[in-house]
């Protein structure tokens, strides 16, 4: 079975930092583009970086640029989001997903989503 699980979110302060993982099941994590996305409470979900199955980059929020770097680890099947100076606003469920195509399309064409992981940011 393919699937994507996250992990790493959690409650942290405002200037504080986050890694989350996502770790891949299944199938072979570098013949695909992986993307993190958002969805805050009464909000649409949002994409917000990408990284093709070679490992370069695309980033899809103005929000999060600066402060938000994706990375992946094929040997360990797994991508990340470390998340630095977060915000009140970073508040939000946070998912990976695998798109369909190796390399970060736009718009992204997700096959499969893991269950998400809650990111809280308050003091």
């Amino acid at each position: 079975q393919e699937q994507l699980v996250e992990s790493g979110g959690g409650l942290v302060q405002p200037g504080g930092s986050l890694n989350l993982s996502c770790e891949a099941s299944g199938f072979t994590l570098n013949n695909y583009a992986i993307a993190w996305f958002r969805q805050a409470p009464g909000k649409e979900r949002e994409g917000l970086l990408c990284i093709f199955g070679s490992g370069g980059t695309t980033s899809y929020a103005d929000s999060v640029k600066g402060r938000f770097t994706i990375s992946r680890d094929n040997a360990k099947n797994t991508v990340y989001l470390q998340m630095n100076s977060l915000k009140p606003q970073d508040t939000a469920v946070y998912y990976c997903a695998r798109n369909r195509r190796w390399y970060c399309s736009n718009p992204l064409t997700i096959d499969t989503w893991g269950q998400g992981t809650q990111v809280t940011v308050s003091s």
